[in-house]
């Protein structure tokens, strides 16, 4: 394999792992026990530790997504340690993926897709405002904003209906969700990149 095409899939890698970094906290959310009060307490506690050391430098750069999440792990924190607020406990699964789809809605309907914070992040200050790169990443926030939409109903129709599917049904989907979107993230970054190299070219 030449030289250039490997420092092209290094480069890809590198770009999805902070992407998926910047998602840390809520795939660890899903993943750890969360059944009962003090597992939830526990988890919250976690998520937030973890957003705070992972993404400090994204903090400080005003990545809205990371903001999002701090502030919510926070709230969360405080909610459960300060108030005992077990109205949030009971909700937390809609209410979790509500936010973080709002976060995602939120950056698009601004202006600023969650997207294009993380590719400016790697990309010279020349092509920020370049129209490709921006309505690229629309694309893949929008979809990702459809796609969390997905989780955050099945959520609430288990609020109603708790005993109609079973618990495993709902973990499965969300971590569908999180698999597709990290798929057609990296499929039509991929794609994008092909289509530019080959109008330079021609």
């Amino acid at each position: 394999m030449p030289d250039s095409k490997k420092s092209v899939i290094v480069h890809e890698l590198k770009e999805i792992g902070k992407f998926i970094l910047g998602f840390l906290p809520w795939i660890l959310f899903l993943l750890l026990p969360t059944d009962g009060w003090e597992p939830l307490r526990r988890a919250v506690l976690v998520c937030l530790v973890v957003a705070t050391v992972t993404s400090l430098k994204d903090l400080r750069k005003g990545f809205i997504l990371t903001w999002g999440t701090w502030l919510f792990f926070l709230f969360c924190v405080v909610s459960f340690y300060g108030f005992n607020w077990y109205w949030l406990a009971t909700h937390m699964a809609v209410i979790a993926n509500a936010f973080l789809a709002g976060i995602v809605w939120f950056t698009i309907i601004i202006g600023k897709p969650f997207t294009l914070q993380y590719a400016r992040a790697e990309l010279p200050k020349e092509r920020w405002n370049d129209q490709g790169l921006i309505r690229t990443c629309r694309s893949i926030a929008i979809f990702w904003g459809i796609l969390l939409l997905v989780p955050t109903f099945l959520n609430a129709f288990r609020l109603y209906y708790p005993s109609l599917l079973p618990d495993y049904f709902y973990f499965d989907m969300s971590l569908l969700c999180i698999a597709v979107g990290t798929a057609y993230t990296t499929y039509f970054k991929h794609k994008k990149r092909k289509e530019r190299e080959a109008a330079i070219n021609n």
